[in-house]
């Protein structure tokens, strides 16, 4: 079940059966799913010259007639009207169409009635339609999906919008991995109910023979759960790797922007972080923040011993073997230089922020009972002027969770109090935490009581 694969896999399986220069045309989505698994050399080998977005192509007139068209889109309305625009001017001289998932029967109709000048050479289904950021780990990239939260009246056509997309990048999953899950969800969750029954509709009913691969002595098993079970572990700091990254300065797609945080070289602005690409990466993206230190402390000391041996060039063949060995060693030194700087800027925030003291409090809270202590060493840290809004906001929703039913005059001061010390704190957002997912929204013991 290894998701990286899967769809390596299918672009692969796009470009190298199509000889010749190419283009490849992507859209806001399918960019991220091709950019996690492939990289812009890779690409080149494969003869691509020239990557585009479908919604911006059609801005240039010149004729490409020696390039040959491979475009990999969603099949929504939006790509079928870009499509027929394009393919009444064809620019390029054949016109290889992928989509990443299942095409409605209408939208093939239109696509063979925009084709007069018969450029379109083929149109498949090649089921990548997630972004599969590790092995066992993909997302949807779905934008600001807490607004799912809210009770469907808001907004009926956005929830749909959404529960279509889930539906979708689920299908694709257990397409590409050639299997028919058995589903359960969440029974409190009106959203899990309703994506399980619309998964369970399309695999079962309205694309049944799609997903009728052989029998497994297993099923898998599709479990589909909502966040406000526990809200705790993300209001938590996070201490390994991967996670402090993400929590500190952020991952998109596997990249990581270090604009955000201070001045940095040109070729270290952005940098890539992947287990796939990445094997310093790959063996500790699960460590803890301590081990991680002495880890690059090692990975350095590897790095001078090669750049010693390096400097030591005497006769041809030591030249010659500089020469062989040189890429690995200039890929080296690049790892070497993005983790110590990752991990540099980390250390920093985590000092500034006071971050050991913020997190020990946080365990308390998630963990251990003890109320009037955790009120004190709450409100301590309000007033300590290094921890910021954002870390205050997180300790006042943690002790809220925890103690929502046991203290209300306790919660109001520390409510004054955040409002007073944070001046962008919205009143009320935390009460709106707790109506979403306090203790009466939840069916387990959260807090083991």
């Amino acid at each position: 079940m290894v998701l990286v694969t899967a769809a390596r896999d299918y672009i692969n399986r796009m470009l190298q059966d199509i000889s010749g220069m190419k283009v490849l045309i992507l859209d806001s989505q399918t960019v991220s799913a091709v950019s996690v698994v492939y990289s812009q050399s890779e690409l080149l080998q494969k003869e691509v010259f020239l990557v585009e977005l479908v919604d911006s192509i059609y801005k240039s007139k010149e004729s490409m007639s020696h390039l040959k068209a491979v475009y990999f889109l969603r099949p929504s309305s939006e790509n079928i009207q870009h499509l027929r625009r394009q393919l009444a001017n064809p620019r390029f001289g054949e016109y290889h169409l992928f989509f990443s998932n299942m095409l409605k029967d209408t939208q093939i109709h239109i696509l063979a009635d925009s084709d007069e000048q018969e450029v379109v050479q083929q149109v498949q289904e090649f089921y990548a339609d997630f972004v599969a950021v590790e092995p066992y780990h993909f997302t949807l990239n779905i934008p600001s999906n807490h607004l799912y939260m809210l009770p469907a009246v808001v907004d009926p056509s956005s929830l749909q919008h959404f529960c279509d997309r889930v539906v979708d990048g689920i299908a694709a999953v257990f397409l590409a991995l050639k299997r028919r899950p058995v589903i359960r969800y969440q029974r409190t969750s009106d959203i899990a109910k309703r994506i399980a029954q619309e998964t369970t509709k399309l695999m079962y009913q309205q694309e049944s023979g799609l997903f009728d691969f052989r029998r497994t002595e297993i099923s898998p098993l599709l479990l589909i759960l909502d966040r406000r079970d526990d809200p705790v572990t993300p209001l938590l700091n996070q201490w390994t790797y991967q996670a402090m990254v993400h929590e500190l300065i952020g991952i998109q797609d596997n990249k990581v922007d270090l604009r955000s945080i201070g001045d940095f070289p040109k070729d270290q602005q952005e940098v890539v972080l992947s287990s796939e690409q990445d094997t310093f990466f790959k063996a500790n993206m699960y460590e803890n923040f301590g081990d991680i230190g002495m880890n690059i402390k090692r990975m350095v000391d590897e790095f001078q011993q090669v750049a010693k041996s390096n400097q030591s060039i005497q006769t041809i063949e030591d030249m010659a073997r500089f020469v062989e060995n040189y890429p690995e060693y200039k890929k080296m030194h690049g790892n070497v230089s993005k983790h110590v700087t990752l991990v540099t800027e980390m250390s920093k925030m985590v000092e500034e922020r006071k971050l050991m003291l913020v997190s020990e409090t946080e365990q308390e809270l998630a963990c251990n009972g003890g109320q009037g202590a955790a009120f004190e060493a709450v409100t301590n840290l309000l007033n300590n002027e290094n921890v910021s809004n954002i870390d205050r906001l997180r300790l006042v929703m943690l002790y809220a969770l925890r103690y929502e039913k046991d203290s209300p005059v306790q919660l109001m001061q520390l409510f004054n109090k955040l409002a007073s010390r944070s001046a962008k704190y919205k009143p009320g957002l935390v009460q709106f935490l707790l109506k979403q997912a306090g203790v009466d929204k939840r069916t387990g013991d959260l807090y083991g009581n």
